[in-house]
């Protein structure tokens, strides 16, 4: 695995198709997104990482300044912007009641989230999945997302239901008006 690894070092996603990176999911202001287990460009913790490679897949604590008066729901997209694909993996969409105030950590499990959070759809499946880059590629970022809608997400009529879309169809899709959005990247190599 470590060959393949170094065989495809050059080759990463890049930034161009991140989410942060949509016309849709532009914003006018910014806020602040943090975590108590991570800094910015800090490293993950294998307790945050894929079962695959050692660890639990448990979602990191995550916490936001002030929100945007409006805010009626939050959006969390956490995607890893280095893998050897086309675009960016997909390893978390949720939608966030804005009253959380924060999330502990776990709180993006999809069996079990945690109150006010309703995962929804990946690239790998249904709420948080932690890295798992393979052995060798380099370092991999994580970019967590979160943006404040200034309307709730719900199913458009004729169309996939929310919980069922593929992420890049839904990302694609929103038409809430984005009221501010905060990023917080996190790194893990194996």
């Amino acid at each position: 695995m470590t060959l393949l690894g170094r065989l495809l070092r050059n080759r990463r996603a890049g930034e161009t198709h991140l989410s942060w990176n949509l016309p849709n999911l532009q914003g006018p202001g910014l806020f602040t997104l943090a975590s108590e287990e991570f800094g910015p460009e800090g490293p993950l913790a294998r307790t945050h990482c894929a079962k695959h490679v050692g660890g639990e897949d448990l979602s990191p604590h995550l916490e936001w300044t002030a929100l945007p008066p409006g805010t009626a729901q939050l959006l969390l997209v956490v995607e890893d912007v280095d893998v050897p694909m086309a675009k960016p993996a997909v390893h978390c969409v949720a939608l966030i009641d804005p009253a959380t105030g924060h999330l502990p950590r776990g709180a993006l499990a999809a069996k079990r989230p945690g109150s006010g959070v309703r995962p929804l759809r990946s690239t790998v499946g249904r709420g948080y999945h932690g890295p798992g880059p393979i052995k060798g590629h380099g370092p991999h970022r994580y970019v967590f997302q979160l943006y404040a809608l200034a309307a709730p997400v719900g199913d458009v009529p004729g169309a996939t239901p929310v919980d069922r879309a593929r992420p890049r169809a839904l990302l694609a899709g929103f038409t809430a008006p984005v009221l501010g959005r905060a990023r917080l990247t996190g790194v893990y190599e194996r």
